[in-house]
Order: structure tokens, then C-alpha cells, then sequence
């Protein structure tokens, strides 16, 4: 399985490799996945809505590696249907020990859907929050840096629940957010949303409504991947032609919900990141 190591780009994976590791931005989004059912058909869409190319992964041709230009971005793993796995962008987050992860995410509730699982250079594992939202972990080296990574393809993650306190809570002490040492992310409260910073940059927010409010028992949780692009319009319609769904977009905003034609659910924004 691949799609989950951000490392081993030079090895032909599809998981993060380089001289940076997870101790340096321990807790901050370091990759992000796809898990689909057809692999033809994501790479042609990806490659006329983002621009990717594509390599194989040494694992076989299940898996795929997006590239940006020549720097790894992102893994593609045609699996859903075989490990019945949901149709999803996952982000995973980088960590110093995946053990000692997975077990504070059990010892507040977390469940574990794989792993740790040893991927060279790193070990990934892949979680649910107590709320349901799946997302990743990597321990170990990440594909040409951290910085490279989010300047090649820029992205962040949001994390829709239904109450964003206790998300912050449980994601705070399972990944040591905001833990005071070198390399940890920051958390602030930005009106109804919480913010992570890393470095200085936003890479993640977890969002439930207004501040105050009582949480809404209609949301699904999940975390959502937001990728930035340069012509939302023509991105949109690239989406359009190739068999994606806008779910929510207006002419002349500055973001756009599709899926693609599997039917994975990510966020386009037009500009700088937020």
C-alpha cells in the first residue's frame, strides 16, 4: 500500500524522502493521498485539472506517484475496491514515533485502520479521529523537504466536524500541537475556525460553525484537501470536461468544491493558500 509513504521518491513509491524529517515539522500535513477505484482515469483528470504528471510506483501498477513538475506531490493507489476502502484524499501528518501516535490516538478514543507499517525510509499508519475522520501519520524522511513539498503544489487541509474544540483537543494531544518545542506546529482561534501554523504558514483548520454553537449532528466528518491553482475557471472546466462534478463554485469566487470521476471529494482555490 504505497499511496501511504510520503517518502521514496527515488525508489519509486509513493509514500514523503529526503534529508528533512518528521522531527523538523513534527504535526503539520507532510502529504496527501488518493485511494480510488480507477487509476486510468484519475491520472488523466489530475493531469488536466492540476497539471501532474505520473510515475509507477515500485510496489506495482496499482499505485502512482503525481508529480509536480520533477518533485513527488502526492500517491495514487487504485485499492478502494480491493481493500474496500473509501474514495477519498487522505492527509497524513508527519510525527516522530508512529507508535507512540497511534497509541495516544487510542488512548483517547482514535481507532487505527493500518498500520504502523514500515515503508523505507518511514513508517505510516493510517487513523480515524473519535468522530470518524480518517487521516495519516509518517514517521521518517519526507520527499525533498518539507518546503519543497508545499511550494511544488501548494495545499492545505480542513477538517469539517462537528465540534472543533474537541477536535483540537484530541488532534492537539495526538499529534503534540502547539507542544512549545522546536519544530511544532502553533494553534490560534480565528473566529469560527481553529488554525494551525507551521513555520508561519496556515496548513490546516478545523472548522464547525460558529464559535459557541452547538455542534451540528448533520455534518460527516472528514478532512477536506485544498489544492491552489492559478486559473480557477480553467480549472473548473478542465473538471467539467473530464468527467468531475463542480459540487460549489460561483463565478468570480476564489474556491471551487469538485469531485473527480470517482467521485472523491478535494477544494481548488485560486491563490496563495490559506
Amino acid at each position: 500500500m504505497n499511496h501511504m509513504n510520503p517518502a521514496s521518491a527515488d525508489s519509486d513509491s509513493t509514500l514523503p524522502h529526503a534529508v528533512v524529517s518528521t522531527d523538523s515539522v513534527f504535526g503539520a500535513p507532510c502529504w496527501v493521498s488518493l485511494t480510488t477505484r480507477d487509476l486510468e482515469a484519475a491520472e488523466a483528470f489530475y493531469t488536466a485539472v492540476l497539471g501532474w504528471t505520473f510515475r509507477t510506483g515500485r510496489l506495482g501498477e496499482r499505485f502512482r506517484t503525481a508529480l509536480a513538475g520533477d518533485v513527488p506531490v502526492a500517491g495514487l493507489a487504485a485499492v478502494a475496491s480491493v481493500y474496500r476502502m473509501a474514495v477519498a484524499w487522505t492527509p497524513y501528518f508527519a510525527v516522530p514515533s508512529a507508535d507512540e501516535t497511534v497509541a495516544r490516538s487510542r488512548e483517547r478514543g482514535g481507532t487505527t485502520a493500518v498500520g504502523p507499517l514500515a515503508f523505507p525510509p518511514g513508517r505510516a499508519a493510517l487513523l480515524a479521529d473519535r468522530d470518524g475522520a480518517a487521516f495519516g501519520i509518517w514517521e521518517g524522511q519526507l520527499a525533498t523537504g518539507w518546503e519543497e513539498w508545499r511550494k511544488a503544489a501548494p495545499v492545505s487541509v480542513r477538517l469539517h466536524t462537528r465540534d472543533a474544540f474537541d477536535a483540537a483537543i484530541f488532534y492537539g494531544e495526538v499529534l503534540q500541537w502547539a507542544g512549545g518545542g522546536e519544530g511544532c506546529c502553533e494553534v490560534q482561534y480565528d473566529g469560527a475556525e481553529v488554525v494551525l501554523r507551521s513555520g508561519g504558514e496556515t496548513v490546516a483548520r478545523i472548522h464547525s460553525g460558529a464559535l459557541g454553537q452547538a455542534p451540528d449532528p448533520t455534518i460527516r466528518p472528514h478532512w477536506q484537501v485544498h489544492f491552489t491553482v492559478d486559473d480557477l475557471p480553467a480549472c473548473v472546466a478542465a473538471a467539467r470536461a473530464h468527467g468531475g462534478t463542480v459540487v460549489r463554485w460561483e463565478d468570480g469566487a476564489r474556491e471551487a468544491v469538485l469531485t473527480d470521476p470517482d467521485g472523491a471529494s478535494f477544494t481548488v482555490r485560486e491563490g496563495a493558500a490559506e
